[in-house]
């Protein structure tokens, strides 16, 4: 390889470099899903008395899906360190679980998909149980759509990584 282009490509390799202030950026982000789960719990208790049962239900459901929406962010997190920043070492961290230390791009994909179709799904009970506040309910039609096309994309995505697996295995 000539100077120039090790030069170029040395360049380029340590510009995954920035990534790490948005993981950073991300990781505070847990922060303020922190707060707005307590925020949400503390209402919920302190209304716990005069809610209804599907009240106290779409307030747990919301709580759910902050949980979720922190979750998705550690896996986007982990994975985008383990993927363009620096592999981590299984044995220098035994007691981390697998799923943190051994993400590869077509589990990322398959992970980030499934957390987003839990997500929509838990939204769209929550609507479904406040369906009497809503006037215009042709929103929940939308709002059970977005769940079902992520899993129509996981179903694909999942398609093609088999016919891309069973096309490697036959060279």
């Amino acid at each position: 390889m000539r100077p120039v282009e090790r030069f170029f490509l040395s360049a380029i390799f340590s510009f995954r470099w920035l990534l790490a202030p948005l993981l950073i950026g991300l990781a505070l982000t847990l922060v303020l899903l922190i707060y707005r789960f307590f925020v949400d719990f503390y209402e919920l208790v302190i209304e716990l008395t005069t809610l209804s049962w599907h009240g106290l239900i779409v307030g747990v459901l919301n709580m759910i899906d902050i949980a979720l929406t922190a979750n998705l962010v550690l896996i986007v997190i982990f994975s985008g360190y383990e993927n363009f920043i620096s592999k981590v070492k299984p044995e220098d961290h035994p007691d981390w679980p697998e799923g943190i230390t051994e993400v590869n791009f077509m589990d990322l994909k398959q992970r980030l998909l499934g957390s987003i179709v839990v997500i929509g799904a838990v939204d769209a009970l929550a609507w479904y149980l406040d369906l009497e506040k809503y006037s215009d309910v042709s929103k929940l039609g939308w709002a059970l759509a977005f769940p079902l096309m992520f899993v129509v994309a996981m179903l694909m995505l999942a398609a093609a990584d088999r016919l891309g697996r069973n096309d490697t295995n036959k060279l």
